[in-house]
């Protein structure tokens, strides 16, 4: 069982399924030509069928999602609605295209007239950092989709929170998107708790952005396929540059600060990767199961070439005596291990005097400031659907996610739980390890490879 899911067993009234609702929805949906969610349709968790018997049993009741959707009534008038949207934390391929969405779906199904882009993120809500929003319509986002990053401009940090929803107040805002990651969706769940507090009708809804896969119950992220899909090309190079001279080493480091499935789903993706290190997994440098000595033995096997990827917050215990440092978020800067693990490669090989030559390939920028692509793009557009018919419904302090082909509504609280991790036990990293046979050269017993090396 999953560590998140034991936390939520053990205190199951912290941790509720259904979302907030503002009220009762009493108004006709303007929107045409749809088929309406029912009240009450839900959503399973899981199609685990023991899993979905144990929570049962532990919660107490059915661990299930509200479905996402138009509903027949909805609580706020369209025609006294105004909207906001703002992006916060880093970029991500397919901002722009959730926000078209959003701005489209307000517009054409619902006739809102009053669309604020806010500018920089939260900052944007604060007047005291000067940002004027922007105005909004089907036609300003038109083409905003072909482009990477997003128009609105984004920031990290926190801003105070009674501020926020005083601005939201002054701006007679009564819907506001949010596009975040972690951090930012906690901002939003704040800013949703005080409009509650203040019995403010002001729905606050989240669409899940990271790039690196990590939030609970939400499904894929945005972004994600597209970031697997670039670092394709970046391996591709890394394996032409590794094979193109004698014990050549592609090193490629990825995205991941907690969490490695970027870099996890393009080792598979690419079976030229030999060597695959994220965040979950503990390895050594030196000893007889170090990378090192894998590396060696993969040379002295009769191999002349190897691929590394490593994800950013992989090896972090290697940089224990130095001090700790933070962005605007609160997040630990990662120290970098791509550099790091360039430098002791290339010293033991030397070293050793072997013949070794190392190309290091840190392409993360460039991977998070494309425009998404083929069903990444389509997912964009599907969520901000679900977040505006969510918003209008008077639900609040909740992100969309899917689950399989269905979109459903989580409490932010469960959504952001502690980060989502590659389950070292799960098919995902059973498929990393026998794509790049690692386990092969890491492990000195086995028969294969015992007395390649010289005592």
């Amino acid at each position: 069982m999953s560590p998140t899911l034991e936390k939520i067993a053990a205190t199951p009234q912290d941790y509720p399924f259904d979302v907030d609702t503002l009220g009762e929805c009493r108004i006709a949906s303007p929107v045409r030509k749809h088929e309406f969610v029912p009240d009450g349709a839900r959503v399973l968790m899981s199609e685990d069928i023991p899993l979905l018997d144990w929570l049962r049993e532990k919660l107490g009741r059915e661990p299930s999602f509200e479905r996402a959707g138009p509903k027949a009534k909805i609580f706020h008038d369209p025609s006294w609605t105004r909207a906001g949207i703002l992006t916060a934390g880093g970029l991500c391929p397919g901002l722009n295209n959730v926000i078209k969405g959003i701005v489209e779906i307000l517009s054409f199904d619902y006739g809102i007239q009053t669309i604020y882009g806010i500018r920089f993120g939260y900052a944007g809500l604060n007047p005291t950092c000067g940002y004027t929003p922007m105005l909004l319509d089907p036609d300003a986002v038109d083409t905003i989709h072909e482009h990477g990053g997003t128009i609105l401009g984004s920031s990290r940090g926190r801003q105070p929170t009674e501020v926020i929803v005083d601005t939201l107040v002054r701006m007679n805002i009564n819907v506001l998107f949010c596009i975040g990651g972690d951090g930012s969706l906690r901002c939003a769940r704040d800013v949703a708790e005080e409009c509650l507090r203040r019995k403010l009708s002001i729905s606050v809804i989240g669409v899940p952005k990271t790039i690196d896969n990590d939030l609970q119950f939400v499904g894929p992220s945005f972004g994600f396929e597209t970031a697997v899909a670039e670092a394709t090309h970046v391996i591709r190079d890394a394996h032409v540059e590794a094979k193109g001279t004698f014990n050549g080493i592609g090193l490629v480091k990825l995205m991941g600060r907690d969490s490695g499935f970027i870099a996890a789903y393009a080792a598979v993706a690419n079976p030229v990767v030999n060597f695959c290190l994220i965040p979950e997994t503990d390895f050594d440098l030196d000893g007889p199961q170090g990378l090192l000595v894998a590396l060696e033995r993969r040379f002295r096997s009769g191999k002349t070439h190897a691929v590394i990827v490593v994800a950013e917050g992989a090896g972090q215990k290697f940089f224990q005596d130095m001090e700790e440092t933070r962005d605007a978020s609160g997040n630990v800067l990662k120290k970098d291990i791509g550099d790091y693990l360039k430098r002791r490669i290339s010293a033991y090989f030397k070293e050793k005097d072997m013949e070794a030559s190392v190309k290091y390939f840190d392409p993360s920028y460039m991977i998070r400031s494309v425009p998404a692509r083929g069903t990444d793009a389509i997912r964009c557009y599907l969520l901000a659907r679900a977040a505006v018919h969510a918003a209008m419904a008077g639900r609040t302090n909740c992100v969309v996610g899917s689950n399989g082909d269905l979109y459903t509504l989580v409490p932010i609280k469960l959504a952001t739980i502690e980060r989502q991790k590659v389950s070292l036990s799960g098919d995902l990293w059973r498929s990393v390890t026998d794509a790049t046979g690692q386990e092969y050269y890491f492990s000195p017993d086995i028969p294969a490879i015992k007395n390649v090396l010289a005592p």
